[in-house]
Formats: structure tokens, sequence, C-alpha cells
């Protein structure tokens, strides 16, 4: 069969595919549906919350990424594997981390491998057209594919570093009105709540992941050590472990948030600190760099005619 052939009865294929999932649309899963209600049951047993898990074993709807997607997903694994040891509940942590609990590991994997590939390609391209040399050009591609694959674990890393900076500069200010509410009658949940409702941020939106945890059917003390054991920040983690402290033994939650957040105050301070004489220090060496080529210049000019006597 010819290549042309070939192509023509992908097409087609494609094409049935498409029209069938347009007639017969694939029917929704029930584990969404289900999931807070067996939570609920799972809790009630002493299991674990799989709503992390569940999400990477979501079905794709497509008909052609049910087709060609469990072959690709395989091919990946496979190669992820060889370039790294992470498995899917780390990556899944680290993607939540980074704030892209949205993103699958399988699809992080997808696309770590595809920008792999093309940054091998470029490089082996570039070589091809420059030395046209099949020894370079296999070196440059693999050079690249390896370069590619480290360049978006370096990325998700940042990310989430970047992430928990935002976290530990939000969190001053939530512990402040975590405290106010609390001092005013308010309880854990019932502060979390008001500022759920009005607030926005990093910090936020874990503690709005706490609250659906509990409406979920997990325990309110439970939930906030989920998050602290999930939170990248460590002063998250801090505040998280007191709120539950906070639910189950009543301690004084106001002074303690008070107390976090002047720790992070003096933190902060120190790594500004830290950042200002650094930056100093760069700012220092571009000028050493030019003025002392010339300030010794200017001092081995006169050294000829001193040492020989020529003036």
């Amino acid at each position: 069969m010819s290549a042309l052939a070939l192509l023509a009865t992908a097409g087609v294929a494609a094409g049935a595919a498409g029209v069938s999932a347009l007639v017969v649309p694939p029917t929704s899963r029930l584990a969404p549906r289900v999931r807070p209600y067996a939570t609920v049951a799972r809790n009630a047993l002493g299991h674990h919350d799989r709503s992390q898990t569940v999400a990477s074993e979501s079905r794709p709807r497509s008909a052609l990424a049910r087709l060609f997607g469990p072959p690709l997903l395989a091919l990946v694994a496979r190669v992820s594997r060889s370039a790294e040891q992470r498995g899917n509940d780390q990556l899944a942590r680290l993607l939540r981390q980074a704030g892209e609990s949205e993103r699958t590991p399988d699809e992080q994997r997808v696309r770590q491998l595809g920008e792999a590939l093309a940054i091998a390609v470029t490089s082996g391209l570039a070589v091809a057209v420059l030395l046209r040399a099949p020894v370079a050009v296999l070196l440059a591609g693999v050079a690249g594919f390896v370069v590619g694959l480290t360049r978006s674990r370096r990325r998700l890393e940042r990310d989430v570093a970047a992430r928990a900076d935002r976290i530990r500069l939000e969190l001053y200010t939530v512990n402040h009105l975590l405290a106010m509410h609390v001092r005013t009658g308010a309880g854990p949940m019932q502060a979390v709540q008001r500022l759920v409702d009005r607030g926005h941020g990093a910090a936020v939106s874990e503690l709005r992941d706490v609250l659906a945890w509990t409406r979920s059917g997990m325990a309110e003390a439970a939930a906030f050590r989920r998050a602290a054991e999930l939170s990248p920040e460590p002063s998250a983690t801090r505040t998280y472990q007191l709120l539950a402290a906070g639910v189950e033994r009543g301690v004084d939650l106001a002074g303690g948030l008070l107390a976090l957040s002047e720790d992070i105050r003096d933190s902060r301070r120190e790594q500004l600190h830290k950042e200002a004489v650094r930056r100093r220090a760069a700012m220092l060496l571009p000028t050493i760099g030019i003025l002392a080529p010339i300030m010794l210049l200017f001092i081995a000019a006169p050294l000829p005619s001193i040492v020989l006597g020529h003036r």
C-alpha cells in the first residue's frame, strides 16, 4: 500500500471517529458525582482521600484521544521513568504546589517530552546546517533532548519556589485577619470561611481547598493537616498545624497566629537584608571590572621608563 493510500485511510478513520463522537457523545463518568459521597464512607473506614489521584486517572472524552492516548502515554511513561524517578503522587504534589493542579502528571510528562523533542530537533538541525557532520548532529540532538528534559523540571521547581514566596508574603496579612476574626468570637472554620469569602491569593486558595475537603466529609483537623502536608511554604505549614490544634484542643489561636506573623516578618526582614547585601555586591562588580584595568594601565605605563631609563 502506498503512502498516499495510508494517508487517505488515516484521514477517513479520523473523520469517522469525529462524526461518531458528535453523533454519539461519550457518557460522562460517575466518579466525579459519587466522589463527595464516597469520601465520607472512606474517611469513616480510615482510608485516605484519593481526590488527587482520581484526577490523574480521568479518561479523555474524545475518540481520538482514547484511541491514540494510551500508546502515547505508555511511551511517555517509559521514557519519563528513564529520565526521572518521580512517581505520579510526587509529580501531582509538585504540580499542586506550583498552582497547576488542573494538569495531570501524564499531561506534564507529555509536555516535558514534547519540549525535549523540540529542542533536540532544533539543535540537530542547527548543527546539521553549520557543520554537516552526522556524529555532531547526533550528539547535538542527544544534548538538546537532555536539556529539554531538565529544563521542564527546573521550571516546575521555580514555579513551586515562586508560589511559596507569594504564600510567605500573603501569610502575614492572612494570620492577622484570622486572629482578628478569632478574637471577635469566631471559630477556626468560621474565620477561614470569612477570609475565603472576601479574599483571594495563593494562601487563600489553600484555605479554600480546606473548606472543600471539609464539605466533602473530611474532618476539620485532618483537612488542615493535609493542607500543611501539601503546602510548599513552611510558615503556612505551621499555620495550618496551629489551626488543626485549635480545632481539636481549643488553644489560643489569636496569640499563636500573631506570634507566627512576627516570625514571618523577622524572617522576611532578614531575607531582604541578605538580598540587599547581595545586590550591593553585584553593583560593585561592573565598577571594579571597568576601573581596575584602567588603574593597572596607569600604574604600569611609567614602568618601562623607570626600569629602562627611556623617556
